[in-house]
């Protein structure tokens, strides 16, 4: 446990101080967001540095490696994988300031590199003996076998895409995201108690825990220039590499099955998206003033901070519940 105090205050310390750094170097090449015209509250954001993500993932992969080392195959992989969307992340960031648009990375472009990464961690999971699920509410699990290849992909494209649509407030994925790394890491602690040390070596698991606190604390130290008013958005590299690391996490533990209960917010964004085109293609009529979600409540005149605290809570809330049988 002091260890993962100090892998966490020391990811904040350095987070904030990259963070210094970086906010101007972004400013001075104009590396800035292009608000939708559509957002009317938002158009006072146009032109805040994006790319934050970029200070942030570093800062708890340093950390992570400077206390851990490279022997954790899981955490490895896991920081490979947050890597990989990161710079699918960046490239798109970097091609919608390069073009001064809200448009960077075609979707098939998004989707071929998404799929291809997803691939991959699924391969890996197979030939590393992780196709068992636990099942959420009991401590009980599945093994899905070379069928869990296909889940993993799912789950990647679904994961990365709803962390992408949840980031469109100030420090709203990255608190949501603090809230699910501490329930997903008090998670694989109970685990190692009941099943891990049974089939797996327990310390490849707890590694996962200490990657975790880096991020939390890396995403603490991002969140003193992002939460309203914020001065940089973490843009795709942080929300892309964010919903990577998360899909990660919980594959690699195996506990797949619980993110649409601990990370419910984001499932509800997606959620509201798909919903509101579907139902305008069928009527030309919205059921959401704007989607996602989050954006509907700004709309009904409640505050981002209240918006944000609101979605902390309720993921806190039933993420409890859903992981409180294994305690």
């Amino acid at each position: 446990m002091k260890k993962v105090i100090i892998e966490l205050l020391i990811s904040l310390i350095l987070s904030f101080f990259m963070g210094k750094l970086f906010i101007p170097m972004l400013k001075k090449v104009k590396a800035s967001q292009t608000i939708l015209k559509y957002v009317e509250n938002h158009e006072s954001k146009n032109g805040t540095p994006t790319m934050g993500g970029l200070f942030f993932i570093l800062s708890a992969i340093i950390v992570f490696f400077i206390f851990n080392g490279f022997a954790y195959r899981l955490s490895n992989a896991t920081i490979i994988i947050c890597v990989g969307y990161m710079i699918v992340g960046f490239l798109d960031d970097f091609l919608k300031i390069k073009m001064k648009q809200n448009l960077g990375l075609k979707a098939y472009q998004k989707i071929i590199f998404q799929i291809s990464i997803a691939l991959l961690s699924g391969v890996f999971i197979y030939f590393n003996g992780l196709t068992i699920f636990y099942i959420p509410f009991v401590k009980k699990y599945v093994d899905l076998g070379w069928l869990s290849i296909f889940l993993v992909i799912f789950i990647f494209l679904a994961i990365t895409n709803s962390v992408n649509l949840t980031d469109g407030l100030d420090g709203l994925a990255g608190n949501v995201s603090i809230v699910y790394l501490i329930l997903i890491s008090l998670l694989i602690f109970a685990e190692t108690n009941l099943f891990f040390s049974n089939y797996y070596d327990v310390n490849q698991f707890l590694s996962m825990i200490h990657l975790s606190a880096c991020l939390i604390g890396a995403i603490f130290g991002f969140l003193v220039f992002n939460t309203n008013k914020a001065c940089i958005f973490m843009g795709d590299t942080g929300s892309l590499a964010l919903g990577g690391f998360l899909g990660a996490i919980s594959i690699f533990s195996l506990n797949s099955l619980f993110i649409p209960f601990i990370g419910i917010m984001f499932v509800i964004s997606s959620i509201s998206v798909i919903i509101q085109v579907l139902y305008y293609k069928k009527t030309k009529k919205r059921v959401f003033l704007m989607a996602p979600l989050h954006h509907h409540f700004q709309q009904k005149g409640y505050t981002e901070g209240k918006i944000v605290f609101c979605y902390s809570i309720i993921t806190l809330i039933v993420g409890i519940i859903s992981i409180v049988g294994y305690f």
